[in-house]
């Protein structure tokens, strides 16, 4: 019984977090913002002590801060902590793909990441690039990304990959969206589907410093995303998050 009621607030936990960082990320709470326990409740309709662990854990991601008198609020960023955080996953994801190539996979075991870049081809090649099929691009990358991680086969470098890619503007397809109307959008897909092929390239051939060395290079061409969409300042509204960073980046 101990148990299920375990697993249960888990469960809770888990679905006020992921509904607050939604929030967070679709710019309904901005920086500065303070956020209650009893105000997540009725935000989230989960009970306070799951609330409680939710809130910690979006501290634990940095997105909200812990305040001195209550309560957290909503962090705004930097431009040197959004370039560290995708540094960071580049760092994370190139050992991954090391590991995978030293280690060895199997040709089944690659056949998934292949069939992944079949479907990512087939996106590519339209010129321009519908809105949908960035969409579907960004279901595909994400998928691409955690195949390649799994790779490594180990569990606490893919913990750390999870960690990281929860922080702002981590993520692969952080940018991918707002992207999507900029007139480079054709080209930084090819660029980075170029990647994707090289990289499972040298997992195949157990060349570990090359896979390592082009997942770090992978994860820049966010930063060149965040540039090109803060440039093109019509299109932020498919990055409403940025609201958290535009005024510290822009300087």
């Amino acid at each position: 019984m101990n148990e299920k009621i375990a697993d249960r607030s888990m469960s809770q936990t888990v679905r006020a977090q992921l509904a607050l960082r939604d929030m967070v990320l679709s710019g309904q709470l901005r920086a500065g913002e303070r956020i209650s326990e009893l105000q997540a409740v009725d935000i989230t309709g989960v009970s306070r002590t799951p609330v409680r662990m939710a809130l910690v854990r979006l501290e634990d991601e940095g997105l909200l801060q812990a305040i001195p008198s209550g309560g957290f609020m909503v962090k705004a960023f930097s431009e040197r902590d959004i370039l560290d955080s995708i540094e960071l996953r580049g760092t994370m994801e190139g050992l991954a793909a090391r590991l995978a190539a030293e280690r060895g996979v199997s040709a089944r075991q690659l056949e998934p990441l292949k069939e992944c870049l079949g479907d990512i081809d087939q996106l590519v090649q339209q010129d321009p690039v519908s809105v949908d099929a960035f969409s579907s691009y960004v279901a595909l990358n994400a998928r691409f990304h955690a195949l390649l991680n799994e790779l490594s086969g180990s569990s606490p470098v893919m913990r750390q990959i999870d960690r990281v890619a929860a922080l702002p503007f981590a993520s692969p397809s952080a940018f991918v969206m707002a992207q999507s109307a900029l007139p480079e959008a054709h080209q930084i897909l090819v660029i980075a589907q170029d990647h994707h092929r090289t990289v499972v390239d040298a997992i195949e051939n157990r060349e570990g410093a090359r896979a390592e060395a082009v997942m770090r290079e992978h994860a820049r061409l966010a930063v060149r995303n965040l540039r090109l969409a803060l440039r093109n300042r019509t299109h932020l509204d498919l990055l409403p998050a940025l609201a958290l960073a535009t005024a510290s980046v822009d300087k």
